[in-house]
């Protein structure tokens, strides 16, 4: 098999080649072993005109391929086209859309859409793994939000007419009015991101978000708001067990923007792109 593509032509060339795409999948999906979806089994024998799988054991729906259990299976549209698409979300930085999918892959838009939220539903991170989890014990977490929104006075009268409706029922400042709440965390060993819609900067939201995200034992750096004092310093399992410490630090200005930035940018091509 030829080496996994590390540029956007080789990326192009390498998925071209079916074999490629079937070896490619091959390797993630059954990392331990190809083994039946439904019964278990690794008793199962490989058809190679046809690139699937069946199993020795009798029961039904024995045949099976690389795809079964994943975001391609009953899909239409060939892994050579799936394949590139997960490479250029993986790839490029500033994200892709759904328009650009179209142009390059010459898929309908709406088909480009349906696959690029797919792809995002299965690179989404499951609970199970926490911010912090780094090596030789360097547990250091960026925590920041920011109001994602623009100007009330920029916006239709309709919209404004919403907000003043809006304005009785919650109790918001006036300059935080039609904006969503968006807060980051950036895992500095990991260099992993997490950005999370929230409903408001109140104390209890915040720390609950921290406690759920972020390994307990982590130094976790905030800025100075108020919703980040008197993070606990210990804090123990219902049986009484002590589960570590969460320490809070302050953040440098320079990287207190600059993440803040990111986290800005970052939510506003979430929420806006499709």
């Amino acid at each position: 098999m030829a080496p996994e593509p590390k540029t956007l032509k080789q990326a192009i060339e390498y998925f071209s080649d079916p074999d490629n795409c079937h070896n490619f999948l091959l390797v993630r999906r059954f990392p331990n072993g190809v083994a039946c979806p439904r019964c278990g089994s690794k008793e199962v024998g490989f058809i190679k005109t046809r690139r699937v799988w069946e199993c020795k054991t009798k029961h039904p729906k024995r045949q099976f391929s690389a795809k079964v259990n994943t975001v391609f299976e009953d899909s239409p549209i060939g892994l050579d086209k799936w394949l590139m698409v997960v490479w250029m979300i993986a790839n490029c930085k500033n994200g892709v859309s759904s328009y650009e999918i179209h142009r390059a892959t010459g898929v309908t838009q709406k088909s480009a859409w349906f696959m690029l939220h797919r792809i995002r539903l299965a690179m989404r991170v499951g609970s199970h793994h926490k911010l912090g989890d780094g090596p030789e014990g360097k547990h250091e977490v960026e925590v920041d939000e920011t109001f994602v929104g623009g100007r009330v006075k920029n916006m239709h009268a309709d919209r404004k007419l919403k907000l003043a409706q809006l304005r009785d029922e919650v109790v918001r400042p006036d300059h935080y009015m039609g904006k969503t709440v968006v807060m980051g965390m950036l895992d500095r060993t990991l260099r992993e991101v997490r950005v999370k819609v929230i409903p408001n900067v109140r104390r209890e939201i915040l720390q609950s978000e921290i406690l759920q995200q972020i390994k307990l034992g982590s130094k976790v750096y905030t800025d100075q708001h108020t919703g980040y004092m008197g993070l606990p310093h210990k804090v123990r399992s219902r049986s009484g067990e002590s589960l570590g410490n969460l320490r809070q630090r302050p953040r440098p200005h320079e990287w207190n923007r600059k993440f803040l930035e990111f986290v800005e940018a970052f939510a506003s091509w979430h929420l806006c792109c499709g």
